[in-house]
């Protein structure tokens, strides 16, 4: 009985924190990066307090975010990885996936990589995303490095080379495509096949894996 109810409390502890992210979701795309804590409980029509005690501070919730966004990110770049079709197409197709999640939701793009713009610094009013934003983009780089290294013969010395390319890649995608969403100098085709052509020199060259599914 007791193994049974903690079990009960556990699930239902995992379906309040999904709502309760699903609450934060809903205050980030309409605030971006001036989501606060307050306006968060108030949405899931709780009490501060509350919050915190499912996230600990606001940095736990900012993490908590992250990560379904960055799952949710990671595993569309999977698939398009996995897409049937040539390298080059591959290729474009991992980075418009990246650069459309980006352009179809402005608002958690910001909330994720840039801090509040309140007052020049962190406040109640505003989540201190600057500090958080660099996990994010380590993260995508080592899944990147693991999907290069295990798809693409880069000879003696691969694995380092794999994750040179992977958080080269990433920090090339984050820094364009931050550029392009503010500035909108072209249109997102464009990017995609530019971006493609710096990168398309070496993995043009580069041999996939024998015992590994192509890149």
């Amino acid at each position: 009985m007791d193994t049974t109810h903690r079990t009960e409390q556990q699930r239902s502890a995992e379906q309040r924190r999904r709502e309760l992210l699903e609450a934060a979701d809903r205050v980030v795309l309409r605030d971006g990066p001036q989501a606060s804590m307050n306006a968060i409980a108030a949405e899931a029509g709780i009490t501060k307090p509350i919050l915190y005690r499912h996230f600990g501070d606001k940095g736990g919730l900012y993490r908590a975010l992250a990560k379904r966004h960055t799952d949710a990110l990671l595993a569309a770049l999977r698939a398009a990885l996995d897409a049937p079709a040539d390298r080059r197409r591959r290729v474009e197709a991992t980075l418009d996936t990246y650069l459309a999640a980006i352009e179809a939701r402005p608002q958690v793009y910001r909330f994720l990589m840039h801090p509040s713009e309140e007052a020049g610094q962190p406040s109640e009013q505003g989540f201190d995303v600057g500090r958080h934003s660099a996990p994010v983009l380590r993260r995508m780089g080592e899944e990147l490095a693991d999907v290069i290294a295990e798809r693409i013969d880069l000879g003696e010395g691969g694995e380092a080379m794999a994750r040179v390319w992977g958080h080269g890649i990433v920090g090339m995608m984050h820094a364009a495509g931050d550029w392009w969403l503010g500035e909108r100098p072209c249109g997102r085709a464009a990017l995609v096949s530019a971006l493609a052509d710096l990168l398309w020199g070496r993995l043009a060259e580069a041999d996939d894996r024998v015992d590994g599914p192509r890149f």
